[in-house]
């Protein structure tokens, strides 16, 4: 798949349809976009997990905070990573060793790595790269979960 463009419809079809998104890089300072678009996605209506090892236990945004994917006790449609494109590959890995697995991986804005892409898509998940779910939501008019 290209990368550099998504369809509106798509992006939306996504939106609509996710409802537990796990946040990978979930920061504890509300200064961070991280943490800001976690708290988001939940106000908007979505089951959202905070993956941050360092912050495990702990309540980042109000949210329940694991240390790794794997920890989450339910699970998840998306995984939004706030990690940077050296990590992706692994965060890949790690999404793929889930069971059930989520059936998207989302990269926020400038991560972006090809090679790893293709390992989910070759696996059978859709990526989304170099975009915000909170940008997104508002710009194609995506209504809460209920």
């Amino acid at each position: 798949m290209n990368h550099d463009h998504y369809d509106d419809a798509m992006l939306a079809g996504w939106l609509t349809r996710v409802r537990s998104i796990a946040v990978v890089g979930a920061s504890p300072n509300p200064a961070r976009p991280s943490h800001r678009v976690a708290q988001f996605l939940a106000r908007h209506g979505y089951r959202v997990f905070a993956i941050n090892p360092g912050q495990a236990g702990r309540d980042i945004a109000g949210l329940p905070t694991y240390a790794r994917l794997a920890d989450v006790p339910e699970p998840i449609d998306m995984v939004d990573v706030f990690r940077a494109p050296e990590y992706l590959a692994g965060v890949v890995e790690e999404t793929l060793a889930l069971s059930p697995r989520p059936a998207l991986i989302w990269t926020q804005l400038d991560v972006h790595d090809d090679t790893a892409a293709a390992t989910a898509e070759q696996a059978g998940l859709a990526i989304i790269m170099d975009r915000c779910p909170a940008i997104e939501i508002p710009r194609l008019r995506v209504p809460p979960r209920s």
